[in-house]
């Protein structure tokens, strides 16, 4: 007997910018681990779960990092996502559930100090972090955090201005600018990107992992919290910004402690194909990073008529990583009305689901916004027509065995899943980003005589495969096609999903 196939896994980014600041999300999310594992989700990255610098921080502003909502600090005890309690109840119905926890993890900075600290500091140019351009003077700087809530509980370190490397904002005078701290052995990170110089400071005020106390404390909470979250994933935030040589350390000693190879990404939000790739392969491409070249042409390609869908996967990570590319369409960053917002318009992101989702290459991550809508000043519904569900449980069913591209022509592309032996329904996408058409392509003689119907219920019509094989495959204007056998395993289990999250 040959060796069963594996499952296809997806992630889910659990959380978007406007979630409300009601402190329930820990527990929406602990009622809907369910719904997801039956569409095919398996692991979720959930948002910063330490104690933020007030109480509707969403986390990336990190105060704490051993503060999991437990203590009375920054005018709450909860984090705004909720309480601690509540978090490892999410784990818990996680853990039943059969999906894995990836915590999102912001190692560059602190925030929200307890009291200034006086230091001396250059003021250097915020476009070339290399140029100095004052002469050292004290400052006064947000840079003493005592965590007076906590106290000593799981760590007893204290920071202070000789813990950091930079800061921005001077109590003194009250002026903004980029403070690099100086003393002995101070300087940025040698292994961080050269954007601007040198991209080491980011915000707030920035650890220097030079520094043995920090770097101590963090490998610690490292471990502490892969263990106490039963964590199988750490997304890393804003790794640009932070050591390199101290990432690695971090990871070789979480492998050491916990006897564990957790599944780790970073953001590298770069539109460089030739930085990320270095990146990877100064990590031992023991790493994975989210591809925002593939984001920024899903961006483009959605705005032009008629595009040309057979260059969608040009200069994109998943295409020369495929391996260590995580794919999506969206996130908290980019999407409307953050920082850098890549909008995708709404027709468009039916078919970037289906290009992440039922190719071979890549490891796709659905977006909470997507699947449930944004709220906020700002809302909109969630995408897809309601179909991302669906979508990704014909990910979990289908998409397995050798893939066939017809990519002629780029207005209208297709894609076929053979299946596998002990997989064997396999599947047919067709995609249009112009007018109504179809696709003749080649499913197998094996289906031969089979009834295929669109999974998504937007085409109606009943494909018959003929005696060699093939079947002509419809798809709608500006639309997407998942054509898979009417009687395959599972067809019954679509269209069940709830996405009121927050009716519930």
């Amino acid at each position: 007997m040959p060796n069963p196939t594996p499952e296809n896994a997806t992630m889910l980014q659990g959380f978007e910018w406007y979630v409300p600041d009601d402190h329930k999300h820990w527990q929406r999310l602990a009622g809907a681990v369910a719904g997801l594992k039956a569409v095919g989700v398996d692991n979720i990255w959930i948002p910063p779960g330490c104690k933020a610098q007030s109480p509707s921080g969403n986390g990336y502003d990190i105060y704490d990092l051993y503060d999991l909502g437990e203590y009375d600090q920054k005018g709450s005890r909860s984090t705004k996502w909720g309480s601690k309690e509540e978090l490892f109840q999410l784990l818990e119905e996680a853990k039943k559930s059969g999906v894995g926890i990836y915590w999102d993890a912001v190692l560059n900075h602190k925030a929200g100090a307890d009291h200034t600290e006086r230091c001396k500091a250059v003021e250097v140019d915020p476009n070339d972090r290399t140029k100095v351009i004052t002469d050292p003077y004290e400052i006064t700087g947000w840079l003493g955090f005592d965590f007076p809530g906590r106290g000593d509980k799981d760590s007893c370190m204290k920071y202070h201005w000789h813990h950091f490397t930079g800061t921005d904002y001077n109590d003194e005078n009250k002026k903004e600018a980029i403070y690099k701290i100086v003393g002995d052995n101070k300087d940025w990170s040698k292994s961080v990107d050269l954007e601007k110089g040198n991209y080491d400071y980011l915000m707030f005020a920035d650890l220097d992992y030079s520094h043995g106390e920090v770097e101590q404390d963090v490998m610690n909470w490292g471990v502490w919290i892969t263990k106490t979250a039963g964590l199988k994933g750490i997304r890393f935030d804003a790794i640009k910004h932070f050591s390199e040589d101290f990432l690695k350390r971090f990871l070789k000693n979480i492998d050491e402690s916990v006897g564990l190879r957790l599944f780790c990404v970073g953001e590298f939000w770069k539109d460089s194909l030739s930085d990320m790739t270095g990146y990877l392969e100064r990590m031992d491409h023991q790493f994975s990073l989210f591809d925002a070249p593939l984001v920024y042409n899903f961006s483009q390609m959605s705005k032009e008529s008629n595009t040309d869908l057979s260059k969608v996967f040009n200069d994109t990570l998943v295409q020369v990583k495929p391996v260590n590319a995580v794919t999506l369409i969206m996130n908290h960053d980019t999407q409307p009305y953050q920082a850098l917002e890549a909008s995708i318009e709404d027709w468009f992101k039916p078919l970037a689901y289906a290009l992440i989702l039922f190719r071979e290459s890549g490891y796709p991550c659905l977006f909470y916004g997507d699947l449930y809508g944004i709220k906020g000043e700002h809302s909109f519904p969630p995408s897809c027509q309601g179909k991302l569900p669906d979508l990704s449980l014909a990910r979990k069913l289908y998409a397995y065995g050798e893939q066939n591209d017809y990519f002629d022509p780029g207005t209208c592309i297709g894609w076929v899943r053979r299946g596998t032996e002990d997989r064997p329904d396999g599947l047919a996408c067709v995609l249009s980003s112009a007018g109504i058409n179809e696709k003749r392509m080649d499913v197998g003689t094996e289906h031969s005589g089979q009834k295929w119907t669109d999974v998504l219920g937007w085409e109606s019509s009943e494909v018959l495969i003929g005696d060699d094989g093939f079947g002509t495959f419809p798809v709608g204007g500006t639309s997407v096609a998942v054509w898979v056998n009417e009687k395959a395993q599972g067809r019954e289990r679509f269209g069940k999903f709830n996405a009121n999250i927050y009716e519930t």
